[in-house]
């Protein structure tokens, strides 16, 4: 009896791999979730929207080892310093040759392990430089917002200070827990970073306040125009009076009279 040996399909070239876009899955655990997640990526943006090399993004798939499209990761929010600020619909390291400065998981008890386990030692090992934990929600984190920082390769704790804040220096900012809300404070600018929504209605207020004053100029200008047109008809008749006395100064003169 002869035995063969099946013949295996060759791997699949580099080019010829798959990197799905989605995995199907909700975009975040709950509403709370939501909401922050997109509050967190548009205070980030707007702030650093002057900067064409600093890349926001949330929930994309991160894949990190060419070839296996298993190797991916979907960080809630991260910021990657260093290349350029496009639109993308993954994020494939090798090719883009930077990784991540910092990720932001908004955790809860359903992604309690995968957030403290599989992620904290993916990031840590891919050298992500800073790690931030935040609990809306308080289900599970004492205090509900943590940090960790790259320190010769291994993840640091940061302290939190007396307020409960910490701060991201590769951020340049300071994260603030308000109850569900994760606030960032510009110490450089003194000014708490603006959620999408106070940004809106900041330009709506603007808006109406820019209306409001074109149309208080244009009443002014009106008035200014009608007390010009008024002084310039009063200026007339005042000249018109003068002419026609000077005119019976003259008649009456010549007749040998005085008006």
């Amino acid at each position: 009896m002869v035995t063969t040996t099946p013949t295996l399909p060759p791997a699949p070239a580099a080019a010829d791999v798959c990197y799905p876009e989605s995995d199907g899955q909700p975009v975040a655990e709950t509403d709370v979730h939501r909401t922050l997640m997109f509050e967190l990526i548009g205070m980030l943006q707007t702030f650093f929207r002057a900067d064409p090399h600093v890349y926001i993004s949330g929930n994309l798939f991160v894949y990190y080892q060419e070839g296996d499209p298993r190797q991916v990761v979907a960080p809630d929010v991260f910021v990657v310093q260093g290349v350029r600020n496009r639109q993308r619909r993954i994020y494939k390291l090798w090719e883009e040759g930077v990784v991540p400065a910092v990720v932001f998981e908004l955790t809860s008890r359903s992604t309690r392990r995968e957030d403290l386990h599989s992620k904290y030692d993916l990031y840590e090992r891919l050298g992500v430089r800073e790690y931030f934990l935040f609990d809306p929600l308080g289900e599970y984190l004492r205090p509900p917002l943590q940090g960790y920082r790259l320190h010769q390769g291994r993840y640091r704790p940061l302290a939190v200070d007396a307020d409960g804040s910490l701060w991201s220096a590769a951020l340049g900012l300071a994260l603030h827990a308000r109850g569900a809300q994760l606030r960032l404070y510009d110490p450089a600018g003194q000014r708490w970073l603006p959620t999408p929504q106070e940004a809106e209605t900041a330009r709506r207020a603007a808006e109406a306040r820019a209306q409001v004053a074109e149309e208080r100029a244009s009443v002014e200008a009106g008035a200014r125009r009608v007390a010009e047109e008024r002084a310039s008809v009063e200026a007339d008749a005042r000249q018109e009076a003068e002419a026609e006395v000077a005119r019976l100064r003259a008649l009456l003169s010549d007749r040998g009279q005085s008006l």
